[in-house]
């Protein structure tokens, strides 16, 4: 919940996080904007390991990086 909560408070990141939605996610049940499961497992464990937890502020930090990669790729 606080990765949601840090996520929330930086509306200027939802277009970086948009890039790891899936396309056509509103028809899954139920129709929530997020990621799969597996791609979480595997992003928080190249990141972390296996047995940790994620830190809200990497993942603003991480987005923050994606917004400045796609501005530079402009």
């Amino acid at each position: 919940m606080k990765v949601v909560l840090a996520l929330a408070r930086r509306p200027d990141l939802w277009p970086a996080a948009r890039r790891f939605v899936p396309t056509g996610w509103w028809r899954r049940w139920p129709p929530v904007p997020l990621p799969s499961r597996q791609y979480l497992r595997f992003r928080h464990e190249t990141m972390y390991g296996a047995d940790s937890r994620l830190v809200p502020d990497d993942l603003v930090r991480y987005l923050e990086w994606c917004r400045e990669m796609a501005r530079r790729a402009r």
